[in-house]
């Protein structure tokens, strides 16, 4: 790397962090948006419902490729002010959405969102990871996690509040209503998205403008001259990043179901609207702390390898917690699954894409890419076998990822990477 050991970084950092407060604040309208939709567009099942992380996740598998070439040509600041404008256009969409509770339309505008997204995501990690040693990556992306997280934490309590108030009320009024009351209330409903998505894609633009304005310099990709990273032919030679891209699956469906999902799991078991529309901010402050710890501890005390081990072994200790305990312990132990994901994302992603040189850009397209199936699948899974029938059966799954996690960290803890 260039330059990054004899350079401050805290300008460009602060920038980047607006981003991910950005991307983060879209990302988490999800959790919000499933029990929405679920009402306004009249779908009768979870598996219906959850097809919202779908068509936002799965653009991420189809655009990571594409985002990395696109890059390659635009660079990392210009690419980011483009994903901000595609974005913006999906948010855009929600307004004819809404006007004719059209879920299609819904879903391609979170497809579109999940667009942009891929691409800012295929800039800003490795932007981050590159942006000083390799070895305190982890601690970078948890200082630009916290930003992320904080907007997390506030998607929920403003989108919530807005788009579901008196949810269970409405929800009683519509199993009777019949002709123009009905449409009346569906109507009132699908008007709550037109103030916050117009406002959102103005702060969009608005962003894209600063960034593309900005100051923020170039990095280059690492550049590792041993002689095994010489006869590497294939990004896929590099096992820390082929066994990375389905860490990345794990983490993001784990992740997916207890941020995004807890909402309808409350409401599953027994919890109003009202208050189960709050409870993914639980699972947000839990991953705050995470991060705390991770910006503390990394790698002063904790290396960002055994950071990885010790969530794990900590996911599937919760995860077996949700499934056999019952009403708000089970809720408290999805909530507390934040903390075991916050160092997850900052620990696989510097160690899936150290050593790999001039495929950086490459590598780290496809571990964007492995968010597609992430939080587009497995979601899918865990409500195919949990759902409203028996929502505690679906965390199942949820082990079977902290599992493959544990694994991956086992595997490369205290490992070099480089080897073959």
């Amino acid at each position: 790397m260039n330059q990054t050991s004899t350079r401050s970084y805290t300008g460009p950092l602060l920038i980047i962090s607006v981003l991910f407060f950005t991307f983060g604040f879209i990302t988490w309208t999800n959790s919000t948006l499933i029990p929405f939709l679920k009402i306004l567009c009249e779908l009768r099942t979870d598996l219906e419902a959850f097809l919202v992380t779908s068509a936002f996740y799965m653009s991420y598998f189809f655009l990571s490729i594409p985002a990395s070439a696109i890059l390659s040509r635009t660079g990392f600041k210009n690419g980011m002010a483009i994903a901000l404008v595609v974005v913006a256009v999906g948010t855009l969409l929600f307004i004819p959405a809404a006007d004719s509770r059209t879920y299609p339309l819904f879903l391609t505008g979170l497809f579109i969102q999940g667009m942009g997204l891929a691409l800012l995501q295929t800039a800003v990690n490795p932007y981050v990871s590159l942006l000083g040693p390799i070895e305190s990556a982890a601690k970078r992306i948890s200082l630009m996690g916290i930003a992320n997280k904080i907007a997390g934490i506030l998607s929920p309590v403003i989108i919530g509040t807005l788009f579901l108030k008196n949810a269970a009320s409405l929800e009683n009024q519509l199993t009777t209503a019949t002709g123009a009351n009905r449409e009346a209330i569906l109507s009132e409903m699908a008007s709550r998205v037109h103030t916050p998505y117009l406002a959102m894609a103005g702060i969009l633009l608005l962003v894209a403008v600063i960034i593309k304005f900005s100051n923020l310099p170039e990095v280059e990709e690492d550049q590792d001259t041993s002689p095994q990273a010489a006869a590497r032919q294939s990004v896929f030679s590099f096992p820390n990043l082929t066994l990375g891209i389905f860490a990345i699956v794990a983490y993001v469906g784990a992740e997916v179901i207890a941020g995004d999902g807890i909402v309808q799991f409350g409401k599953n078991i027994g919890f109003d609207l009202e208050q189960a529309k709050y409870f993914s901010s639980l699972t947000l402050g839990a991953m705050l702390i995470g991060y705390v710890v991770g910006i503390v501890a990394i790698p002063k005390y904790l290396s960002q390898e055994r950071a990885l081990f010790f969530s794990a072994i900590l996911g599937l200790v919760l995860t077996l917690g949700a499934i056999f305990s019952a009403g708000n312990a089970a809720v408290y132990m999805i909530a507390l699954m934040g903390l075991a994901n916050a160092l997850m994302w900052p620990a696989i992603f510097p160690m899936a894409i150290k050593g790999l040189g001039r495929f950086t850009k490459l590598g780290s397209a496809l571990l964007v890419m492995g968010i597609g199936p992430g939080g587009g699948l497995i979601p899918l899974l865990y409500a195919a076998i949990g759902g409203e029938v028996n929502p505690q059966r679906g965390f199942w799954v949820v082990l079977v990822c902290y599992a493959f996690i544990l694994f991956y960290a086992f595997t490369f803890s205290g490992r070099k990477t480089t080897k073959a």
